[in-house]
């Protein structure tokens, strides 16, 4: 949530589309050098390291639903859920300029509205993960935290206004910020094997990461030709919807 608002941040004084990328691409090679500089790894010696063989690798990565049911519904519940927050977030720009009509520079605006957002990520990561520990229930606060997200989104999609927008990066940042503590803590607990926890949590970042590629992919059509903002965020707030009630097809977690 940091980097989202330091990159909004950095583009927004930048000014120009490709100073914004030069500011943001510099900032990534300086933010690395403290872990490069710092970080000492300990090293396999090479009698201990396993055989490198490539279909063995790539079949690693291979999720069986009907071995692993609970972590093949974890990852898909996840992929919808962060397809939903991307299509949610990456579009705000846009969503001041054409539907919100934002009378400032929007820019600014979604820096505002990101600002919002990391605050009540950051307000509720911590409190949701540890309410979450003291019930022993996972299932429960991504579901509830899914059905906030949904809310969230659907309020982009009926109150296109300055004054929606705020309310609705609140509210987006109370149920992501419960979900993606808890949800995280949840595919721990369903991951197969504890000698591939590694390749596991790789998959399951592929759930993560694909979503921001695929966003723009889903959204542009959408936009352009399917019902505009109001269709966009309404899809958002499906598919947060979808997340959530496929997370109780989850059955080995409380």
């Amino acid at each position: 949530m940091i980097g989202i608002l330091l990159g909004t941040a950095l583009a927004a004084a930048a000014g120009a589309i490709a100073a914004g990328y030069a500011a943001c691409a510099a900032f990534a090679v300086l933010a690395a050098v403290p872990y490069v500089l710092m970080r000492r790894d300990s090293r396999l010696s090479p009698a201990d390291r396993p055989v490198f063989r490539p279909r063995a690798f790539l079949a690693g990565f291979r999720i069986r639903p009907r071995r692993h049911p609970d972590f093949a519904w974890a990852w898909l519940t996840r992929f919808l859920m962060n397809l939903s927050y991307s299509v949610s977030t990456m579009y705000l720009l846009y969503y001041l300029t054409d539907a919100v009509r934002y009378g400032g520079d929007a820019d600014t605006g979604v820096l505002v509205l990101t600002a919002l957002n990391a605050l009540t990520v950051l307000a509720t990561v911590v409190v949701g993960g540890v309410l979450s520990d003291r019930s022993g229930r996972r299932k429960a606060y991504v579901i509830g935290s899914g059905l906030v997200i949904s809310a969230a989104t659907l309020l982009l999609a009926v109150w296109q206004t300055w004054t929606g927008a705020i309310v609705a990066s609140l509210v987006l940042g109370i149920g992501y910020g419960v979900y993606t503590s808890v949800d995280f803590a949840l595919l721990t607990d369903v991951l197969p094997t504890a000698e591939d926890h590694g390749r596991d949590l790789g998959v399951i970042n592929i759930a993560n990461a694909l979503p921001q590629v695929l966003a723009p992919v889903v959204a542009a059509p959408v936009v352009t030709h399917l019902g505009g903002y109001t269709a966009l965020y309404a899809l958002a707030g499906a598919l947060a919807l979808a997340g959530s009630v496929l997370v109780r097809r989850i059955r080995g977690v409380a």
